[in-house]
């Protein structure tokens, strides 16, 4: 199975959603990222939900959406309302993270878990077979254009041996600082999924950048 791209519209035109996302429609993108940051959480402000109910009404391809929120739990059902077909929490977030999986699946959507590069894989080994995704942050979460942490390579490597080990089927996506130079040895490392924010939208070409990550 081919990887699966997913560009972050948090680095996209804010004046010109629409256009981006038609553009991400016709691309090779697999799947619309969407950050959701409360600024209590992350030290940052990004979509609310009318900007992704905006965004919802011109995207053909599933919304990946990542709460970088506090009490994430408040806000599941209406995500699911709004559509978004993966629905990502912070395990930092959420005290009760095996009951926020459960509703958000309750809801018909895919659950996942993000990890800040400080926490451990190993917290995870409890509950990784109720985890559709879990997406592991290389940059500090917040603020799009950082550089990739390099240690994200081995923590690739002990959450795939650790979802081998307990039979899951869970998904692992990399996001932050995912470029050319990164993301072939990402993959082979067992990435499935690649977010691109800045990479995809401050190129000349988005489009021919996203197949290039897709593809390389």
């Amino acid at each position: 199975m081919k990887k699966r791209i997913a560009p972050s519209l948090l680095a996209a035109d804010f004046a010109n959603l629409q256009r981006d996302s038609e553009m991400l429609n016709t691309s090779e993108a697999d799947w619309f990222h969407i950050d959701i940051m409360d600024g209590v959480f992350v030290p940052n402000i990004s979509f609310g939900m009318p900007v992704l109910k905006a965004i919802a009404r011109h995207a053909k391809k599933p919304l990946d959406v990542h709460l970088m929120i506090v009490d994430p739990d408040r806000y599941i059902e209406e995500f699911a309302a709004l559509n978004a077909a993966i629905l990502t929490v912070h395990y930092e977030a959420c005290t009760h993270l095996h009951r926020s999986l459960q509703k958000i699946k309750s809801c018909g959507m895919k659950a996942g878990v993000a990890l800040n590069p400080h926490t451990p894989v190993h917290l995870l080994k409890d509950i990784i077979q109720d985890i559709d995704l879990v997406c592991l942050m290389s940059v500090n979460p917040g603020f799009g254009g950082q550089s990739f942490i390099e240690q994200t390579f081995e923590k690739v490597k002990e959450l795939k041996a650790l979802i081998n080990q307990k039979g899951a089927a869970t998904l692992i996506e990399i996001d932050g600082g995912v470029t050319d130079a990164n993301a072939k040895a990402l993959t082979e490392a067992g990435a499935d999924v690649l977010v691109a924010g800045s990479f995809v939208f401050k190129s000349d070409d988005p489009k021919a950048t996203i197949a290039k990550l897709k593809f390389i």
